[in-house]
């Protein structure tokens, strides 16, 4: 069982410097109220996690309420039907509401209850961030508020039916593109209304400092996991490690576990939309630029007016015009390469995995199904690819109905 331990275990690579940096991407805020905020919570992190009852309670946590830790499957039939390399999944689907996202929700509101705030207060796209944190919330007896853009409420109704049974407030977001960005901006005007008694839980390796770096953490338990598991089960390690890319917490907590090792390839996976060739898309790897989005440096998107373009993505969790800035600084340091498929590719990976290993898969996660499936032809037999499964496709399901003839 991989633990939370006092120290961080992590790559450098993966972690800040004091600017809260990595490399030239990432950084603080400079609104004086809002990074007055955010070097409490900066200083508390780095505290707490280093206490031994927070360490058991994640233990704890982990082990008895999520499910931890998530089995490594070999897809065989997929693989058969793909040909060449073997096809093994990381199953973050199976852990309790059904995503990765509760590993850092459940740490984001054990952190708040211990800083002595009442309420959490997030953004969602898909839904399973809003979804763990309101779970997470219900768990510890704190008030929960997640910001919802209307697109995303539409396209994922189970999970806002969810949030709402859980007893977080939903808040729904029209301005802009109704999608992620709107939601986060919305989220971080209503944590500087509460500073004192919220805390803002956000759900990627995004934003200022120490949100990258804190989400990170709590996420690089998949990695170690799937290192740990993958020798056990194979005696070697995959050579190929896969994962799908929005702002980019799923991939980092599975880059993490290797990034010690120049011969495991970390792959991230971004959406194409309706092609690279087309506006519609939300390839920031692909096709953005450095520059700057909600308080911190990364690749993004812009518009012909150099403000963060409205991006598409088939999966809500991927429509970010932005990524993480650990991914940023990994892509400049050729630590890991970043790809794209469309949505296309995206659905008949979702459909692949359902009729022939039994497991219906999200969109976003069903990027990294459909990268894995092409290279996998190209590859000999014993070589093998780790995806990382990271959330299950219940909430997509009518959504899917709708675009695909059965």
């Amino acid at each position: 069982m991989i633990e939370i331990k006092n120290s961080y275990g992590l790559h450098a690579s993966t972690l800040p410097n004091k600017e809260g940096l990595f490399g030239e991407f990432g950084g603080k805020i400079t609104h004086p109220e809002l990074a007055k905020a955010l070097d409490e919570l900066e200083a508390g992190f780095h505290e707490i996690i280093k206490e031994d009852d927070f360490i058991a309670e994640m233990k704890r946590l982990r082990e008895t309420y999520v499910g931890r830790p998530s089995p490594i499957y070999h897809a065989k039939r997929l693989s058969e039907h793909c040909g060449g390399a073997q096809i093994y999944l990381k199953r973050e689907d199976l852990n309790h509401t059904g995503a990765h996202k509760i590993n850092h929700c459940l740490g984001e509101v054990l952190l708040a209850k211990k800083l002595g705030k009442k309420k959490v207060i997030a953004e969602t796209g898909a839904g399973q961030h809003g979804v763990a944190l309101a779970t997470a919330a219900a768990l510890m007896g704190l008030e929960c508020e997640i910001h919802m853009g209307v697109v995303d409420i539409k396209k994922e109704h189970p999970n806002v039916s969810r949030m709402k049974i859980l007893g977080a407030k939903l808040v729904p977001v029209s301005q802009g593109a109704g999608t992620l960005k709107e939601a986060v901006d919305s989220a971080f005007d209503a944590y500087l209304n509460d500073i004192e008694n919220s805390m803002f839980a956000i759900g990627s390796v995004v934003g200022p400092a120490p949100y990258p770096e804190m989400v990170g953490y709590f996420q690089s338990v998949i990695g170690h996991e799937a290192r740990e598991q993958f020798l056990k089960a194979t005696g070697k390690l995959p050579n190929k490690v896969v994962a799908c890319v929005g702002g980019g917490s799923n991939a980092m907590g599975m880059f993490s576990g290797f990034m010690t090792d120049a011969d495991v390839e970390k792959i991230g996976v971004e959406p194409a939309g309706e092609g690279l060739d087309t506006p519609n898309h939300a390839a920031t790897m692909s096709k953005g630029v450095k520059g700057e989005i909600q308080g911190f440096k990364c690749y993004v998107l812009l518009d012909e007016k150099g403000e963060p373009a409205q991006v598409h993505s088939i999966a809500s969790g991927l429509d970010y015009p932005g990524v993480g800035p650990q991914h940023s600084h990994l892509r400049d340091s050729n630590l890991a390469t970043y790809e794209a498929v469309t949505d296309k590719e995206c659905l008949d990976a979702f459909m692949a995995l359902s009729r022939l290993e039994g497991i219906i898969p999200a969109l976003e996660s069903s990027h990294a199904v459909a990268y894995a499936m092409k290279i996998a032809k190209d590859m000999p037999e014993n070589e093998a690819i780790l995806v990382n499964l990271s959330g299950r496709g219940d909430k997509d399901i009518d959504f899917v109905l709708d675009k695909v003839t059965l």
